[in-house]
């Protein structure tokens, strides 16, 4: 995944900034001022040197990238911190696993034209970007070719072509990276033009913004994100109830009163929320935000990932135990992509 700067469009001014940075630059200075170098998160959350040096190789083919609102609820001092683990590179990373490989999820097979994937029926994925407001450290996408990808809205001809063609789609997905990096007026522009095809009834968006960078969510998103025929939906990406502070919680009401369905997706991640008490505590919170747990992912084997595996019999005894805990709409489904798979497969 690339970090690159996002479209020189100017952002709406009513995308309010962090209270530390100039109203008028908005979610982009955020951008700017996240932690680049891993001696720099280190010192701001006071870890001992020990703790990033060894990942040093590591973040050379995957840089460290976090803003410094997420950073912000980590806590200090705890190199087990469960929101720290998702982003400090460490060095398992540069093991070579066997099983985990570059293309875990069958990505490359399922490229249609540059910048769109279609792997089920009925919808397909456009990879936006490669841009991120965070590089988590298990991205199953860490190691996609980006640079192949269309650049800038011209360049997403052949793609609205294809989607236009195919009367047998009904949603579009927008992914990457991070769609939400790109600026609301090119994504006014993206979403205009998937409108425009007639048999297109929903668009997904798949972000980590709300939750990296709350003041994502302004205005001109919401215009863009409701201001079309298409039905929107928007999913977020949490894996700890520790990321759902009141910043992301006043985040995700914005989204929640403008009527825009929340979904939530997980990564069951070692050392991070491997056990049915956290789970439970993050399904609770996301459904007094109006979020829907969704999906519970088995980690997708990318190489570089190893570490964070959970064994698929320890997974389910943490869903067995949430199901006797929680109502069903509560336990999110337990689920792993299978490259040429015509669906998520469902685990137990």
């Amino acid at each position: 995944m690339n970090i690159v700067t996002t479209d020189s469009q100017s952002a709406s001014s009513n995308c309010i900034a962090n209270p530390a940075t100039s109203p008028s630059e908005g979610w982009k200075a955020s951008m700017r001022a996240a932690f680049r170098r891993a001696s720099d998160l280190a010192e701001h959350l006071q870890l001992p040197e020990s703790s990033w040096q060894t990942g040093l190789a590591a973040a050379d083919g995957f840089p460290l990238f976090v803003p410094r609102e997420f950073a912000a609820k980590m806590r200090r001092g705890d190199i087990g911190d469960p929101l720290l683990r998702q982003v400090l590179p460490v060095e398992q990373e540069t093991f070579v696993t066997e099983s985990f490989t570059a293309n875990p999820v069958g990505d490359d097979e399922a490229m249609l034209t540059p910048g769109l994937l279609q792997k089920y029926h009925g919808r397909a994925l456009m990879v936006t970007t490669g841009a991120c407001a965070v590089h988590c450290r298990y991205c199953f996408r860490r190691h996609f070719p980006y640079g192949e990808g269309p650049k800038g809205i011209d360049a997403w001809s052949s793609a609205l072509g294809a989607i236009h063609q195919d009367e047998s789609l009904h949603e579009i997905l927008l992914s990457g990276g991070d769609p939400l990096t790109l600026t609301d007026g090119v994504l006014t522009l993206l979403a205009e033009k998937i409108a425009a095809a007639r048999h297109i009834r929903r668009l997904r968006v798949h972000t980590r913004l709300p939750v990296m960078i709350p003041s994502r969510v302004c205005d001109s998103l919401l215009a863009w994100l409701t201001g079309t025929r298409l039905r929107p939906f928007v999913v977020i990406h949490v894996n700890h109830p520790h990321e759902l502070a009141d910043d992301v919680a006043a985040a995700l009401a914005r989204l929640s009163e403008a009527q825009v369905p929340l979904l939530n997706q997980s990564v069951l991640l070692k050392g991070v929320n491997d056990d049915a008490e956290t789970l439970i505590e993050l399904s609770e919170k996301l459904l007094d935000l109006n979020v829907m747990p969704y999906y519970l992912h088995q980690l997708d084997r990318v190489q570089g990932a190893a570490h964070f595996e959970v064994p698929r019999a320890e997974g389910l005894r943490i869903v067995k135990t949430m199901r006797s805990r929680l109502p069903g709409y509560a336990v999110p489904r337990y689920v792993e992509e299978i490259a040429g798979d015509a669906s998520k497969r469902v685990i137990g």
